[in-house]
């Protein structure tokens, strides 16, 4: 199981986003609100309920976070009527919520990542001298699974440029895992990579969310490629449409 807080919108617009967050290593749950990250959200008045996550680090290590946190979190979601699900990520939340969309392909509708993790500094390094996140092999790679898992997730994301996920990226200028990120900023559509002064920490984090939701990330829902809505019985054969709201 993982340890979460619920934080519902004001209101009663419907239908609602759901916004999971996951934070990164040493990070408690409670600490996206106290940090504004919730406020940020509800302040604009946005349908948008969030579930504030706070993962074991083990699950990371034992490769088994995305199975976690569907069984834990979006699973009991889908069954309350949420039919628009985001995940928002920091550090190694950022690589959690890539894991999550590899391994539940079609149930995410959006992604944030916040200074994301995506390997370690040998791991970039070793994507930068091949050239770039398109040209990296995996192949007699040093990169353990989950890198390789979120590192081909991106090669395909790339190449592929599906209608969803939506993805956003944001980091500080000074960060330590920026190398990485601007390796894959460079693949991104205007206005989907964000980037402001700081480093790996808080005040950064909270600026570069404003700064993604100045460009109203949930205010038009993807469209499947034959023009009609997505909905649950689109990426779920099999989905009951008639489940009780959220």
């Amino acid at each position: 199981m993982i340890a979460s807080l619920h934080h519902k919108a004001p209101g009663d617009s419907e239908p609602r986003v759901l916004l999971v967050m996951l934070p990164g290593a040493g990070i408690k749950a409670a600490e996206f609100a106290e940090r504004g990250m919730v406020e940020a959200v509800h302040t604009r008045g946005l349908a948008v309920d969030i579930i504030a996550t706070q993962p074991e680090l083990g699950h990371y290590l034992d490769g088994d976070i995305a199975a976690v946190l569907h069984s834990s979190v979006i699973e009991p979601a889908l069954a309350r009527g949420y039919t628009r699900i985001w995940l928002l990520g920091i550090s190694l939340g950022g690589m959690g919520a890539l894991l999550y969309a590899n391994a539940h392909p079609g149930l995410v509708e959006g992604l944030v990542l916040l200074a994301p993790f995506l390997g370690t500094q040998g791991t970039i390094a070793e994507v930068a001298k091949a050239g770039g996140l398109s040209a990296w092999s995996a192949n007699d790679s040093a990169a353990v699974a989950t890198e390789q898992q979120t590192l081909l997730w991106l090669q395909a994301f790339i190449a592929e440029q599906p209608v969803t996920p939506v993805l956003y990226l944001g980091y500080g200028q000074s960060d330590r895992f920026a190398p990485g990120h601007r390796l894959l900023a460079a693949h991104l559509p205007d206005g989907r990579a964000v980037t402001a002064a700081g480093g790996h920490d808080w005040e950064t984090w909270l600026t570069l969310w404003q700064h993604v939701l100045d460009t109203s990330p949930f205010g038009h829902r993807p469209m499947t490629h034959a023009g009609r809505w997505n909905t649950l019985a689109d990426i779920m054969p099999g989905w009951k449409e008639d489940k009780c709201g959220p």
